[in-house]
């Protein structure tokens, strides 16, 4: 994050510390403060918990884990104690009644913030064991009925037919579930998204995962460009994770009347993937947090409308998949233009140790170049 966005709520926080600051303390609001139950009724008091209640939850969106949120409060606590000590040369009674009085609202806004974050963290884990127990439980019970069909049939090939077709979607879906688990643990663990690459042909790799979406979606519109040379260096099963992903995507919240292009190109060293499809654009607020696994279940459901089947990790496995890849994926959407999802993949993967400066370097080719969808018409 940049300097600016990683002090957005700082201005905010300082300025109602420094305002409770000069209100009044009995013993009994330094008491409850001492206690981590704020300032009991003051009204400042009250604007600095607001303040900071805020900060917490805004941070769990933007990625924070909670020992970076409790050191921001760390930095902001000694850059302050700095500063006011470069001003002080002599220190008096006062001072230090001061000094106390700041570290009482600095650890009442800290207390505020870890309460807010935690709270979030909680719901957020609550509706996804929610979504994913109920997401398991109904392919199971169609694979309990398929087979017990089965078990009874006699003899009408047509039923069985069917009934095998089905415990074979619902066994595929429950695999995709749990696949997605895996990857998040993992990689919510703090280790990177495991690969094993090799020798690669994108065009190949992607034409097989279109060809699949267009015999299990008849009902849309899929459209396929590929130009260039499209082999490289890459593991062709996450790739093909990345695609499946962002093409399922397109499919779930796209326009059922308006085309899917999924589209593959070259560049020197870079190799291009987008996906792009009509229809209600993104939020502009969501933009930011589009591939962070706990943003979609905090918001209310009439802003994140759920499918069947998913559990909402797809974008986020899309994103560790490519970063690991040492390269990006950057979204864009509008009401006129529809809603383009662009990844950009170094052609050869860099040996261990080297995927951030490769990461930075492919980010910098990207800003002087120009990001561009690949999306074109037939």
């Amino acid at each position: 994050m940049t300097k600016l966005a990683l002090r957005n709520d700082a201005e905010a926080m300082l300025r109602a510390t420094a305002r409770d600051m000069k209100v009044g303390q009995s013993s009994d609001q330094q008491t409850s403060k001492s206690k981590g139950q704020g300032g009991v009724g003051g009204e400042e008091s009250d604007r600095l918990d607001h303040a900071s209640v805020l900060h917490g939850a805004s941070r769990l969106g933007s990625g924070f884990d909670i020992m970076e949120v409790v050191s921001e409060y760390r930095a902001l606590r000694a850059s302050v104690l700095r500063l006011w000590r470069e001003h002080r040369l002599k220190l008096t009674i006062d001072d230090i009644e001061e000094i106390t009085r700041f570290n009482e609202s600095i650890d009442q806004s800290l207390a505020a913030a870890v309460g807010s974050y935690t709270s979030r963290v909680d719901q957020s884990r609550r509706m996804f064991l929610a979504i994913l127990s109920h997401d398991l439980r109904n392919p199971l019970n169609s694979i309990t009925m398929a087979a017990q069909l089965i078990s009874r049939a006699s003899g009408d090939g047509s039923d069985s037919a069917k009934a095998l077709s089905m415990i074979d979607t619902n066994t595929k879906t429950i695999t995709r579930l749990i696949s997605d688990l895996i990857d998040f643990a993992s990689t919510g663990l703090g280790s990177a998204m495991p690969l094993t690459p090799g020798p690669t042909d994108l065009e190949k790799l992607c034409r097989e995962v279109f060809e699949e979406f267009c015999f299990a979606h008849p009902q849309h519109t899929l459209r396929f460009h590929a130009e260039g040379d499209l082999t490289g260096d890459c593991d062709a099963s996450r790739l093909r994770q990345v695609v499946s992903n962002l093409m399922g995507n397109a499919i779930q919240h796209g326009s059922p009347a308006g085309p899917i292009d999924l589209s593959i190109a070259s560049e020197a060293s870079t190799m291009t993937l987008s996906v792009h499809n009509e229809g209600p654009p993104i939020p502009p607020e969501m933009l930011s947090t589009i591939f962070n696994p706990l943003m979609r279940h905090t918001l209310s459901e009439a802003t994140a409308p759920r499918v069947q089947g998913s559990i909402g990790l797809g974008l986020y496995i899309v994103r560790e998949i490519v970063v690991a890849h040492g390269g990006t994926v950057e979204v864009t959407s509008t009401a006129q233009d529809g809603t383009t999802f662009t990844v950009y993949l170094p052609r050869s993967q860099p040996v261990e140790g080297d995927c951030q400066a490769a990461h930075s370097q492919l980010e910098g080719g990207l800003r002087n170049r120009g990001a561009a969808s690949l999306c074109e018409g037939d």
